[in-house]
């Protein structure tokens, strides 16, 4: 099998994000993260794995070049001093573990700083669809499938039947391969809406090659481990934490904040006006949309701030229908914006994978994410959700 990632930055936005934040604030810091399947009948068989291990060690062997370097450089809230990190920073093969010992038939677990680490997950999550679909399919056949499917979604946004506004590819960690997220971008980024307009895709690496906007800020595994990794902090305030750390690092820019990593009414405690006037928006990533949108028009107004001024996000397992729906919604509301991720990346005959790498651990400590959606997060540690969870319950019923 060719190579499938083949460059450092094949990875989503907002790992360069909060790779810089981790960088400046918390370069000491250390994390395991670990791999799930979720899907119940999926198996990866030993050849599958071996393949796995080689893309991994092939990925471990690429650096940035300065034309990459260049392009990174030239991001508005990149710093210099990040920009010359990366010009050293290599992967390191030694951080991963991998084997057969989980009931899919794939364990990896990596271990080691947050600044390696984290960089981690996405390449192995794109390393592993595409092993698993070209070896366990027709891979040509679900290319077939694919574009017909992709034309056909693109000509409903192109004849005005959905109206999105703006949206954003966020595929990469689980597209069906390099090739299928490429010639999803070039189409998406071609074709001529009436409603919609496609602003960007958070594969860094495409965004450069097809001149559009790299989009990303932060995703759960800041929360956790900024709010979750200091052995001094409550955890029912990682959100204030997190918040303070990425202001400090950022000011008024590249600011929309997760709201999800330990419930979202326990976020809405900490984002009170000084956050709620620098953040430019939110974003949603489980529990019902349109509760969330209301709630937060309603946070952004108690406030005395003008929601319309402010950019709410979607990102939760969307398809243009939804899409569609909660654009309607919103519209006249606030700004609104969406990331679509396998609905563009990995529509094929077959089902999709559900798989996921999630932080486990911090500086020794575990980490959990307690999300609007049951069943969402993922921790080794069962006694450690509940107290995570009457952490969040003490402060909610208290303060």
């Amino acid at each position: 099998m060719e190579q499938i990632i083949v460059s450092l930055l094949e990875t989503d936005m907002y790992k360069m994000s909060m790779g810089q934040a981790i960088y400046h604030q918390f370069s000491d810091y250390k994390t395991t993260w670990s791999f799930k399947c979720r899907n119940k009948d999926v198996h990866f068989t030993d050849e599958m794995v071996a393949e796995i291990k080689r893309q991994i060690r092939l990925y471990c062997n690429l650096r940035f070049t300065e034309d990459e370097l260049e392009y990174l450089n030239h991001i508005k809230w990149i710093k210099g001093s990040y920009v010359d990190f990366l010009r050293l920073w290599k992967p390191r093969f030694e951080d991963f573990e991998i084997t057969t010992n989980a009931e899919c038939g794939l364990a990896i677990e990596t271990k080691g700083t947050w600044l390696n680490t984290s960089m981690y997950e996405i390449p192995t999550l794109a390393i592993v669809n595409e092993v698993y679909f070209r070896m366990a399919y027709d891979y040509e056949k679900l290319m077939k499938s694919f574009r017909e499917r992709l034309q056909k979604k693109i000509q409903l946004l192109t004849d005005g039947t959905y109206q999105l506004g703006a949206f954003s590819e966020f595929g990469l960690r689980r597209r069906l391969s390099a090739e299928a997220q490429e010639l999803a971008i070039q189409e998406l980024a071609k074709a001529n809406y009436s409603y919609s307009k496609f602003v960007g895709t958070s594969n860094v690496y495409l965004a450069k090659k097809f001149g559009l906007t790299p989009v990303g800020t932060m995703a759960h595994e800041w929360i956790m481990c900024v709010g979750q990794g200091n052995h001094k902090h409550n955890p029912a305030y990682s959100n204030w934490y997190a918040l303070d750390a990425w202001v400090k690092e950022y000011g008024v820019l590249n600011g929309t904040a997760l709201t999800d990593a330990i419930t979202t009414d326990c976020f809405l405690k900490d984002f009170q006006l000084t956050y709620a006037t620098l953040f430019s928006g939110l974003r949603h990533d489980s529990g019902d949309p349109i509760e969330w949108g209301d709630k937060m028009i309603e946070h952004y107004k108690a406030l005395e701030i003008d929601p319309k001024t402010k950019t709410l996000l979607f990102s939760d397992s969307l398809n243009f229908e939804k899409a569609d729906k909660l654009y309607r919604y919103f519209k006249d509301k606030a700004k609104v914006a969406f990331g679509i991720g396998t609905y563009i990346a990995n529509d094929t005959d077959v089902p999709a994978l559900n798989i996921v790498m999630k932080t486990t651990a911090c500086n020794g400590m575990d980490v959990a994410k307690i999300s609007d959606t049951p069943g969402k997060g993922m921790c080794k540690n069962p006694d450690y959700v509940h107290y995570l969870q009457r952490c969040i319950d003490w402060r909610m019923e208290n303060e």
